[in-house]
């Protein structure tokens, strides 16, 4: 069986809900025969490269105040914690989030992509030292066990794995999906959000023991799926 998620590295409930899944996999008498697969989503394709303060952004772009914005991420990071994340409600930044998938593009073809989401993730949300620079993003490839030089040249290189990238994007959203994380099982079940371990556990139970061709449809039963806090498609 396989299961894709297509998440963004700039989602915070992307990074609980993969924790949330994994506790749930972890459990599954039939992991060993389930693939995972990441895909790509960018959460803002317009986003600029220099990476800013995510709180002004956070306020900016859903007409918070300050304060808002702050107990917004701080309901985030009890989330994230509560699944022994670490996480900085304040003092990180965001920025254009594709340079970071056409490297886990390439990160999956040296079977090295899970790593490389880890190290992702945790830079982005649990450091404050910007996860968006070329050389940092170098150095945490390395840190996953790929080729530094390899790692350079793709980042300098626009056009690598940027149609894997759009393919992923294009496949999400013929799948009618507008926000992320986003669980496929096996291309007939969908979970949207970061739901509770619990919810994944019925989910993988679900698609194992109906292993035929059904409609594609969405299990959002409690816990915290993607809205006002980062997880959204920006309105056109």
């Amino acid at each position: 069986m396989r299961v894709e998620i297509w998440g963004d590295i700039n989602c915070p409930w992307c990074y609980v809900g993969k924790a949330r899944f994994e506790q749930a996999l972890a459990a599954f008498p039939h992991r060993e025969e389930v693939e995972v697969v990441h895909r790509s989503f960018e959460l803002d394709p317009h986003a600029p490269r220099a990476a800013r303060p995510v709180l002004p952004l956070l306020a900016a772009k859903y007409g918070l105040s300050p304060e808002q914005a702050e107990a917004a991420e701080a309901r985030i990071a009890e989330n994230a914690r509560g699944e022994g994340l670490p996480y900085l409600s304040a003092g990180r930044d965001a920025a254009n989030s594709f340079d970071m998938h056409r490297l886990l593009h390439f990160a999956k073809e040296q079977g090295r992509q899970p790593e490389l989401l880890d190290a992702l993730y945790r830079a982005n949300f649990a450091e404050e030292r910007s996860a968006f620079d070329p050389a940092r993003l170098v150095e945490l490839a390395v840190g996953a066990g790929l080729d530094g030089g390899a790692a350079a040249a793709v980042l300098a290189d626009p056009q690598a794995y940027a149609d894997a990238v759009r393919e992923d994007e294009e496949t999400a959203a013929a799948m009618g999906a507008t926000g992320v994380p986003f669980f496929v099982l096996d291309r007939r079940l969908g979970v949207s959000g970061a739901q509770p371990a619990e919810t994944f556990t019925r989910a993988l139970e679900q698609a194992w023991e109906s292993r035929v061709p059904t409609a594609l449809v969405a299990l959002a039963e409690g816990g915290e799926a993607c809205g006002p806090d980062g997880c959204e498609l920006p309105q056109r």
